[in-house]
């Protein structure tokens, strides 16, 4: 027996009582409280900002709560110590992994747990041990392979082994299906049943409402730093917990047919070479045209990074025929790419979409500073640009103090519909779309899906580049699949399967495009 979670069943094994914690005049967290019993999932939803992160946070230590206590298994748990959470049996998976790629899986899993006054380390008993875990839980993976060579499946199998090493109790899972294929969060799924099954209580952090309804036992709901809502997963429908997070009916996007027009974009043949002599895209062929949605499947790394870069003038390719707009491509140039009616949603809001310690007028106006209505006589008219600012908030009802607010303050639901706001000001031709909705609560996903299918309806193309396999199905025309630097044959959706696509984004049945 590995020494995890034994206790009696349904015993309570977490509290919270009146936690409450501000930064500044924003309230985070207001008098939130309640209890996990030992063998139950417990789901955590909430739109951006309502409350979640900041509450794990207090909850593992990372933060001290203004007020309130938290106990474990009965026992007051000290604030602000990560140490005192993880020696009181509570483990966290981060939606951004914490390995070191340079290490070996067994590494990565006993790094902290050996004094460091220690003579050696006793490698084989932690490596025997790892091993049992891995056969109890179903989480196979090889102890001696280097994390960077692990996919990303792997690494969640990693991250969990950690806390289950540590004998935890409590698992706090936070997103832990957002890059995983639909096998790996099968996969993942039948690993939680074995620990619940086993007696660890699980906080199961997403914005997957289906995944929610499928693994949970009760459901918590906050906004805007409140407590809001709480049942029973049993009987509830996706609807029911949309509208508890939000407050509101959330209405499904509705994608009506429709012709397209002229090609805009093609690839042909188009290969892009890394900085070792390895091609980051492989001959790739690729078509878009007017008035269609094209989703590009994949999981995180093979080479969607890659293909962004290229189209938006970031990266030089080295064979192949890139045409946009019927003209031939030249040479790679981001700014001529935004001049001839590229509009860019990022994959990183916070590193790329925007600069955080700018002003959200600053921001809105980045890329066309030079131009009217912005430059006068080579001067920036602020006035305009504050204008412009203001248009975009009240258009994209964007939550925030106004076109002075300082962008990195905002949530990233906010800062994805200025994103959004300022892309679709110039009514883009051609719209490329890097996992537009990743990390977004229901709310902000159904706004910038309905703005996606505007920029439809009114004739641009978009490329959609998303791991929401759910995201491709409801909103793309044709589906393609990238694996290893390769692009399938895009297929029209309705000849796609969530199972097909899931497959061929782990390499199975893959196929170049024709």
């Amino acid at each position: 027996m590995s020494g995890i979670a034994n206790g009696r069943p349904g015993e309570i094994v977490l509290r919270l009582a009146g936690i409450s914690k501000s930064f500044g005049s924003l309230k985070a967290n207001d008098d939130i409280g309640f209890e996990l019993r030992r063998g139950e999932v417990l789901a955590l939803l909430g739109e951006n900002g309502a409350g979640k992160t900041t509450l794990m946070n207090i909850l593992f230590g990372h933060y001290v709560a203004d007020a309130g206590t938290i106990e474990v298994f009965g026992t007051s748990l000290p604030p602000g110590s990560p140490r005192a959470a993880l020696d009181a049996g509570i483990g966290m998976v981060h939606q951004h992994f914490t390995l070191a790629d340079n290490l070996s899986v067994l590494d990565n899993i006993v790094l902290g747990t050996e004094s460091l006054s220690a003579w050696r380390s006793d490698k084989a008993a932690a490596k025997a041990r790892v091993a049992q875990l891995a056969a109890d839980f179903g989480l196979a993976i090889d102890a001696e392979a280097r994390v960077s060579d692990l996919s990303v499946g792997e690494r969640q199998r990693v991250e969990i082994l950690k806390a289950l090493y540590r004998n935890a109790s409590i698992l706090i899972l936070d997103e832990p299906t957002a890059v995983l294929t639909p096998q790996e969060s099968e996969n993942l799924f039948a690993t939680l049943e074995k620990l619940v099954a086993r007696g660890l209580a699980i906080i199961f952090i997403s914005h997957k409402l289906n995944e929610v309804l499928a693994v949970s036992d009760r459901v918590l709901v906050l906004r805007q730093g409140k407590l809001v809502a709480g049942r029973a997963t049993e009987g509830a429908t996706r609807g029911e917990l949309a509208e508890m997070m939000v407050g509101r009916a959330v209405p499904a996007p509705k994608v009506e047919p429709q012709p397209t027009g002229a090609r805009l974009l093609e690839l042909k043949g188009v290969t892009v070479m890394g900085a070792h002599g390895r091609a980051e895209l492989d001959g790739v062929d690729l078509s878009l045209d007017e008035g269609e949605i094209l989703g590009l499947a994949g999981v995180s790394g093979n080479g969607q990074a890659v293909l962004a870069d290229l189209l938006c003038g970031l990266a030089a390719w080295h064979a192949g025929i890139f045409t946009l707009f019927g003209e031939q491509v030249i040479a790679a140039d981001a700014a001529a790419m935004v001049r001839r009616g590229l509009g860019r949603i990022p994959e990183d809001r916070h590193a790329v979409g925007l600069i955080g310690d700018m002003t959200i007028a600053e921001n809105m106006i980045a890329e066309r500073y030079r131009e009217a209505p912005f430059s006068k006589h080579h001067l920036i008219d602020w006035p305009a640009a504050r204008k412009f600012a203001a248009d975009i908030i009240a258009g994209f009802d964007v939550r925030c103090p106004g076109p002075q607010a300082i962008a990195r303050l905002l949530s990233g639901g906010n800062m994805q519909k200025l994103i959004l706001g300022r892309e679709m000001a110039g009514d883009p031709r051609l719209i490329l779309a890097a996992q537009p909705t990743r990390g977004l609560d229901i709310g902000a996903v159904g706004y910038v899906h309905e703005q996606l299918l505007s920029a439809r309806k009114r004739g641009a193309g978009i490329l959609l580049i998303s791991e929401d396999l759910d995201e491709l199905l409801t909103l793309s025309d044709r589906i393609a699949v990238i694996y290893r630097g390769s692009v399938s044959a895009p297929l029209p959706r309705a000849e796609f399967s969530v199972q097909q696509i899931g497959l061929m984004m782990a390499g199975h049945g893959f196929s170049h495009a024709a």
